[in-house]
């Protein structure tokens, strides 16, 4: 009876303590969106600056400069991550688009707003991609943990899902 007792102890605290790496698993991947959200909202922060320091420089470039508000626009209304991530994509190559145009435009690459905006940007999409890294990072470990025998277990009867990767686009991918 004792050794019965000892045994359904051994499983409740395993299960406890499996359920609070889950957990802790979880609200890493939480905060690691919340890293990206933050680097995403400071970029469509300084898109406007951007658009606005190219405006003068180059007004026949509109089409590029009204998708890329669009594309602003769009972004902050996508609820689903996979509809984000692609939206976000979109923006980053419409973004570089944009910065390209300064070969165009002699008097825009010598523009110190310009510039600063130009080095700010890069930054952004500098941590931008380590925050993308370690939000996969997170989700891969949950992932794991929650598909790992007997962790499953827990996982499925506590109701937690896998979650969701944050890929690059299909043209943005390199070729294996």
């Amino acid at each position: 009876m004792l050794a019965v007792l000892a045994l359904i102890a051994i499983v409740v605290l395993w299960a406890v303590w499996t359920f609070n790496r889950l957990i802790a698993d979880r609200n890493q991947m939480r905060a690691a969106w919340s890293d990206i959200d933050v680097q995403l909202l400071r970029r469509h922060d300084l898109t406007p600056q951007l658009v606005t320091a190219v405006k003068a420089y180059a007004d026949h470039e509109r089409t590029t400069l009204a998708t890329i508000t669009e594309l602003r626009t769009r972004t902050r209304e996508a609820s689903a991550l996979a509809d984000r991530a692609h939206l976000e994509d979109q923006l980053g190559t419409q973004i570089e688009r944009l910065l390209a145009l300064q070969e165009s435009y002699p008097d825009l690459k010598s523009n110190q707003n310009f510039l600063q905006l130009q080095r700010d940007l890069v930054a952004i999409e500098d941590h931008l991609q380590y925050a993308r890294r370690f939000y996969n990072g997170a989700v891969r470990q949950l992932n794991t943990r929650i598909e790992h025998f007997p962790e499953l277990i827990v996982a499925r009867l506590a109701g937690f899902q896998r979650g969701e990767f944050f890929e690059a686009e299909a043209q943005q991918r390199s070729a294996p």
